[in-house]
């Protein structure tokens, strides 16, 4: 089946917008239970089909854990060199690392063995015309890489970096409200 026909069904079955809502000025994301409605800029328009190609790939919905997962196996297949999109998998993997730890280290631990799709360098209209079957057989590395001590101070080292990046709002909220207290 062709990654379009695929990335059509992710989107019904998971009650988004068509295209990902790369149409759309805004998107929703629902965090500790509020649905927040964020600028939706072109960096992340640019992308967002990549980012729901991933879902299909790794058979991930978009449930915090499927997002948990998915961030943990962007950042190990080098999405973080994608700055700025970067800053919305860093920020993912640290809010579902407090909701679902081990789907992140899974996510991470399979991304190891994994081309990021970003990587390809493959253009959105070739991605839409082809075959998923394709799609698994380019993403995946000759070589396997298990989890060693290299590669867990790595997962160790993102996972600070996801923390600094999620908390990084509360506490400029927490520094604010004690300047005002003063």
């Amino acid at each position: 089946m062709t990654i379009e026909k695929l990335l059509t069904e992710f989107y019904k079955e998971n009650k988004l917008p068509e295209n990902g809502g790369i149409d759309k000025d805004t998107f929703e994301m629902k965090v500790l239970g509020i649905n927040l409605k964020l600028p939706n800029p072109k960096f992340r328009k640019d992308v967002i089909h990549i980012h729901d190609i991933q879902h299909i790939l790794n058979t991930c919905d978009t449930s915090w854990k499927g997002e948990g997962y998915i961030a943990g196996w962007e950042i190990s297949t080098g999405f973080w060199k994608y700055f700025p999109i970067a800053i919305f998998s860093f920020w993912a993997m640290g809010y579902s690392l407090w909701l679902h730890p081990k789907a992140v280290y899974q996510g991470f631990k399979k991304g190891l063995n994994n081309i990021g799709i970003i990587n390809l360098k493959i253009s959105k209209s070739d991605f839409l015309k082809m075959e998923f079957d394709k799609l698994v057989e380019i993403t995946r590395k000759e070589k396997t890489t298990e989890m060693g001590i290299l590669q867990w101070t790595e997962f160790l080292f993102w996972i600070l970096i996801s923390q600094i990046v999620f908390l990084f709002p509360f506490l400029i909220t927490i520094i604010g409200i004690i300047w005002i207290l003063k």
